[in-house]
């Protein structure tokens, strides 16, 4: 947010010179910034229709956009203002106003084209001019007046094929549609060309109101700017998608949505990992307290900040296609769980030996100096050692390495621990037997109960990569269905605007273009009945082949459930 507050005034976001479509690297900087939905409106009409005052007005000043005679020189390509939302606190209102169409002095009418294409991405508003005459015989509403205007005319001559052509696209592009009308703002025409000057109290009311009606309706009921599948789009990839229009543009070919939205894909779905990884990392720092005493301690923060992360991934990824970033996580937050797992280990290791080391500074010094070398010496040096095991014991915050540690430690002993056994004079060759026997029995028996350490920790390691497979299908499952829903969603919108578009070109006399999108609507029909009776099927399908990848990421899930991805399989259709 802090890079949209400065922006006191628009910036050419794509320049239009020699007859070349280039994007403002400072302006796309600017849009990438932001990480908030982004509300976005442009207007396009003809050169000289006010477009520019009502965007100043949306943007809640009364200057910012070129007005009036400045238009041809200011005015080239599409000028943006980031401004704060003034209903919705989460949200940024993207103004893109542009060049006016059909300017004679430019003379470019390919370029006016792509401008409008371009603008077509936002929620678009158009302007036919500030005065409409709305009587037909009779008081009609602006809506009624954009519906009359919209009527395609009867006949097969090309003049009339050309004038149906514009108002087809827009019948079909945008079927939920408002038309606004503007009395002339002041009948002073030297004021009408530098309305940036004018004081409110000067406009007509009546203009005044219309004014504040449009910029009501812009405010309350535009939506945030979404794709397909519900995907919202914020600043940043709003900037990639035209900027990838763009260089198509230039490059010669036609821009194509699908192919802008699978490129934009790629990039932020490599972000999402990025962002998600770089969340556990600093999550598991905060969390984790070095060392846990024990494994289990260190597993369990990391599967919850494991699905924090996963979250997150979900959340700013879309389109991705056989899960493969999803994998890709999965594999560096396995890699980074390692690391916290070794980092774990070395920290209690060098905490455990320098405890040890300090607590057998004195029992050091006395084997070399020979105070355990005489009669009834090794009573002696055994107490010093239970003395020094004991107080090792009572150390708090050791880790989970204490036990593997001590063992070590001991071992290090055995050899003196022998000799000075064997040169006690006052034990008897039975009774040194004896303790030799004791000293073997017991270090066998801490061996044991190290390795069972260690076979319950892979056992906890094992069973944290299950949780990890589980919760990366939840989450999978849950983001799919999601996006199922909204498919469906925006396809029963889909079929009743092209119902209701039937309609009225079967009241028009066109009935063959009714018959026409009769047949459409029963291909989207069969389409969302196909997709619904393969729901089933299809997600079994991508959940075996995304289990398989994950099995080859978590050795440990195969071992411990193995066949039973079947089971799992059934369990979240």
């Amino acid at each position: 947010m802090a890079s949209v507050v400065p922006m006191e005034a628009p910036m050419c976001l794509v320049e239009n010179r020699d007859r070349k479509l280039t994007v403002n690297p400072k302006a796309l900087q600017i849009l990438t910034s932001i990480d908030k939905p982004v509300v976005v409106v442009a207007i396009v009409g003809l050169y000289r229709t006010g477009k520019s005052y009502l965007m100043n007005r949306l943007a809640g000043k009364n200057s910012g956009f070129a007005l009036g005679s400045t238009v041809q020189s200011e005015t080239k390509g599409i000028w943006m203002w980031c401004v704060l939302h003034p209903r919705k606190l989460d949200h940024i209102l993207v103004l893109l106003d542009t060049e006016g169409l059909g300017d004679m002095e430019k003379g470019d009418s390919i370029n006016d084209s792509w401008i409008a294409l371009l603008c077509s991405a936002a929620l678009l508003t158009l302007l036919a001019g500030f005065t409409l005459e709305l009587s037909n015989g009779c008081p009609i509403t602006p809506d009624q007046y954009l519906e009359n205007a919209l009527k395609l005319v009867k006949g097969n001559h090309p003049k009339i094929q050309r004038a149906n052509l514009p108002r087809e696209c827009i019948r079909k592009f945008f079927p939920k549609r408002k038309c606004f009308t503007f009395d002339c703002p002041i009948y002073d025409k030297k004021l009408l060309t530098c309305l940036q000057n004018v004081q409110e109290s000067q406009l007509e009311p009546e203009f005044k109101s219309q004014t504040d009606n449009f910029c009501s309706y812009i405010f309350s009921d535009a939506k945030p700017k979404v794709l397909s599948g519900g995907i919202m789009v914020n600043g940043n990839r709003l900037g990639k998608l035209l900027e990838t229009y763009v260089k198509t543009i230039s490059s010669g070919d036609i821009p194509c949505l699908e192919n802008a939205v699978l490129s934009l894909a790629q990039i932020e779905n490599s972000a999402a990992v990025q962002k998600a990884a770089e969340h556990y990392v600093a999550l598991m720092a905060l969390k984790v307290n070095f060392p846990t005493e024990t494994l289990q301690d260190l597993l369990s923060l990391h599967t919850l900040c494991e699905k924090e992360a996963l979250s997150i991934f979900m959340k700013h990824s879309f389109k991705d296609e056989n899960q493969k970033f999803q994998k890709e996580l999965v594999q560096i937050l396995e890699t980074k769980k390692d690391g916290f797992i070794r980092q774990n280990e070395e920290i209690s290791t060098k905490n455990c030996q320098t405890q040890l080391e300090h607590l057998s500074q004195s029992l050091r010094q006395a084997i070399s100096k020979g105070t355990f070398s005489v009669s009834e010496g090794y009573n002696l040096y055994k107490k010093k050692k239970e003395e020094i095991i004991n107080n090792y014991l009572q150390v708090p915050r050791k880790g989970l390495k204490a036990d593997e540690v001590l063992q070590k430690f001991l071992q290090s002993l055995a050899v003196t621990e022998d000799s000075i056994l064997q040169t006690d004079q006052a034990l008897t060759e039975q009774e040194k037997a004896l303790q030799a026997e004791q000293f073997k029995r017991e270090a066998a028996e801490k061996e044991m109960l190290l390795l069972k350490q260690q076979q319950v920790e892979i056992q906890q390691n094992m069973e944290a990569q299950q949780r990890t497979f589980e919760e990366n299908i939840i989450q999978l499952k849950r983001k799919m269905e999601e996006e199922r829903n909204k498919i469906l969603e925006e396809q029963n919108m889909m079929l009743d605007a092209k119902l209701k578009e039937q309609k009225k070109l079967l009241e028009e006399g066109f009935h063959e273009k009714g018959e026409e999108m009769k047949r459409q609507m029963e291909n989207l029909q069969k389409e969302m009945r196909e997709a619904e009776s393969k729901k089933s099927s299809w997600w079994s399908s991508a959940l075996d082949v995304f289990s398989t990848g994950l099995m080859s990421i978590l050795p440990g899930t195969g071992k411990l459930i193995g066949l039973g991805l079947n089971a799992l399989s059934r369990i979240f259709k």
